[in-house]
């Protein structure tokens, strides 16, 4: 996982709303436990036509959108079946943010676990922002705000331990494996007790 504590990019516009884990990433491609690879069937059915070919107005295939990593979504982004395979995808794809009203909670949990934000903002600021996807964003996980270059500035919900994992690119186990040094004093000098 790669650190970060802020970043800057325009955004991809995906305003559907209840875009669930399978329309994410297929189940037919789960059958890996590497993570490296799922990006380039992130949004599969909607990415390619049946021939093979890319979907020209599929919003990742538009070569406006290319490099961006910031993700506009709509409402319930992420909800349907628990898959850990969703975020590795859209991570592989080059995300490291969502930004919608709605997140369902397992995803945006696993989001959190694989160094992919997931920023929750009322339903009129997330219709706003899409309107100007060329808009560069800053997003500033230690401030916990999503920036706009006119000034504006939205406060998202994210807890201390999340924003620590995110800014030192660590998951959980991780963050106790950078500790185990003092761990280790502090189970040294409790027994010597």
């Amino acid at each position: 996982m790669t650190a970060f504590a802020a970043l800057t990019s325009r955004s991809v516009v995906l305003p559907q709303g209840n875009i669930d884990t399978d329309q994410i990433i297929p189940a037919r491609f789960l059958s890996t436990t590497e993570r490296a690879g799922l990006g380039k069937h992130a949004f599969n059915d909607w990415r390619w036509q049946a021939d093979g070919s890319p979907n020209p107005e599929f919003a990742f295939n538009q070569p406006q959108n290319a490099g961006r990593q910031i993700l506009l979504a709509g409402a319930n982004f992420g909800c349907g079946s628990s898959r850990e395979h969703a975020p590795w995808a859209l991570v592989d794809l080059g995300l490291r943010a969502i930004v919608s009203s709605q997140i369902a909670d397992i995803f945006r949990n696993n989001s959190l676990k694989n160094g992919l934000l997931p920023i929750l903002l009322d339903e009129t600021i997330v219709q706003a922002l899409m309107q100007h996807p060329d808009d560069e964003l800053t997003v500033d996980i230690e401030a916990r705000e999503l920036r706009t270059p006119n000034g504006d500035v939205h406060p998202f919900p994210l807890d201390a331990f999340a924003r620590t994992c995110l800014m030192e690119g660590v998951d959980e186990l991780g963050y106790l494996l950078l500790r185990d040094p003092q761990i280790s004093k502090y189970e040294e000098h409790s027994h010597a007790s």
